[in-house]
């Protein structure tokens, strides 16, 4: 995940500082709240009901409709303050937050502004494990719902020590927020496993200063989605990595020490400018580049941390299984999982698992996958060793040659699609026009599934499919279940 840092207006930052420096107790709450507290209820009912009214921008546009919505939006105000006890960490928030559903209701339901209730919700300053925070913004979930309607969602806060440990030496991340899900509103019931501040409805783009992933919801997928693959591909997974598959607070820590150095990852090293073109339109194979560095970054660390005998055992424990969670996920999931229009995760997870094939440490020999787990780190860390070295060449190069060049790290080992233009070389491209002539002729699906990846991908897509909305509380079904159903 990646959580891009964009400047503001003064005037946002002042009353952010405003916002923040309004006294709140410290102390933890009371007790837990759970999915099956009556006021979560009624928020999230109400919440849901809600949805239907409103359009894309997140406004009531109908007037027949303001009625109901303005009984929804009471009900949900009088349960945020009968929770809000719960909350004391959150309470400036929480305030703000009443103040704002008010204030878009009366009004009438217009494009919602929660930038000050937004401002006010800081949870990377309350990194405490088991901390619960109730979640309430007109917001989009990226991979769920795509109009910015009222979600809400009750979570939990994961931060063992290891982690904090590793965050306060050499990993430090001050915007990173790892969290669990306790309940939430059907935007959420989707593959959407971030929570991000850049989805909810403001008047102004603020500077962001936190990011949040649902680590137990990567968890638990994955956990699925390892299971059946090692089924389908009779690959005999190591004694670690078989406690992913039975463990699912193992599997979560993993994730979260994975995500710690991925996004920091992002804006970190010899950069030719910002690695992840936010908000440019760039060919989705540097999009693919980006991601998969940020991750084998994530690897080479995590077998760093597995050799340092002054790391904690716990810290070392989790490091050997980031780099089977990184390599598993990637070829197994990332690979097949979505459309073939400029999936560029797919590609990252293709790029691996052919790197690995050609440097004959992945075997497909009849009909049974196998890897040399002895010599595999070396090879994965080869891999993106070569990814930075593009990186670091590129600050001397124009954009147009740092794509070019892009595209010929990836298509070294991946088959580009025999009608690509790319492919053809520099010669059938239109360098003399704008780079947008250039993204153009990148095909949706460029660099298309394998032999392997196609018959591997029809046999997975039920099992795919079947983790939308999953959650680390989630009664997994067996993967044999959801093969059988095919």
């Amino acid at each position: 995940m990646s959580i891009p840092v964009i400047t503001s207006e003064d005037t946002v930052q002042e009353k952010a500082d405003a916002v923040q420096a309004i006294d709140s107790p410290q102390s933890s709450p009371t007790a837990p709240v759970t999915a099956a507290h009556p006021e979560w209820i009624r928020l999230k009912t109400a919440a849901t009901a809600l949805q239907p009214l409103q359009a894309k921008d997140g406004s009531v546009p109908e007037a027949d409709h303001h009625t109901d919505a303005a009984v929804h939006v009471s009900a949900i105000v009088d349960a945020i303050e009968a929770l809000a006890p719960s909350f004391p960490h959150d309470a400036g928030y929480l305030d703000l937050l009443v103040k704002d559903f008010g204030t878009w209701r009366d009004g009438g339901f217009g494009v919602p502004d929660f930038l000050d209730s937004l401002l006010a919700f800081q949870p990377q300053q309350h990194r405490e494990n088991g901390l619960q925070h109730l979640v309430v913004f007109p917001m989009y979930t990226q991979n769920g719902s795509s109009s910015r309607l009222v979600e809400a969602v009750l979570i939990e806060v994961i931060w063992p020590e290891f982690i904090a440990d590793l965050e306060g030496g050499e990993y430090s991340n001050r915007l990173f927020v790892p969290i669990r899900f306790l309940d939430f509103t059907p935007g959420y019931d989707s593959n959407s496993a971030v929570l991000f501040p850049e989805t909810v409805g403001v008047r102004e783009t603020p500077t962001f200063t936190w990011g949040a992933i649902f680590a137990d919801r990567e968890a638990a997928r994955f956990r699925k989605v390892l299971r059946a693959a090692a089924q389908i591909t009779s690959l005999d997974l190591p004694p670690e990595a078989r406690e992913l598959l039975e463990d699912q607070q193992l599997t979560q820590e993993t994730f979260v020490m994975w995500d710690l150095i991925h996004d920091r990852t992002h804006m970190r090293g010899d950069l030719p400018f910002d690695p992840f073109m936010i908000k440019q339109r760039m060919p989705f194979f540097l999009y693919s580049l980006e991601e998969l560095r940020c991750d084998l970054t994530a690897f080479r660390e995590s077998v760093k941390i597995e050799k340092d005998e002054k790391a904690s055992p716990e810290a070392r424990r989790h490091a050997k299984l980031v780099q089977y969670a990184v390599i598993f996920d990637r070829i197994f999931r990332f690979a097949i999982t979505g459309s073939r229009v400029r999936n560029y995760d797919g590609l990252g997870g293709q790029l691996l698992f052919a790197w690995m094939h050609q440097h004959r440490v992945l075997h497909w020999t009849d009909s049974s996958l196998s890897i040399d787990w002895d010599e595999v780190s070396q090879v994965v860390i080869e891999l993106g060793l070569r990814i930075e070295e593009l990186y670091w060449r590129s600050i001397d190069r124009p954009k147009t040659a740092h794509w070019l060049a892009a595209y010929e790290l990836v298509s070294g080992t991946v088959t580009p699609n025999p009608a690509s233009v790319w492919a053809k070389g520099p010669d059938a491209l239109p360098l003399a026009g704008p780079p947008r002539g250039l993204t153009d002729q990148v095909l949706d699906d460029e660099f298309p599934l394998s032999m392997f990846y196609e018959a591997l991908e029809k046999k997975m897509r039920p099992v795919i499919e079947s983790t939308a909305g999953i959650t680390g509380n989630s009664a997994i079904t067996s993967s044999t279940e959801a093969l059988n159903a095919a």
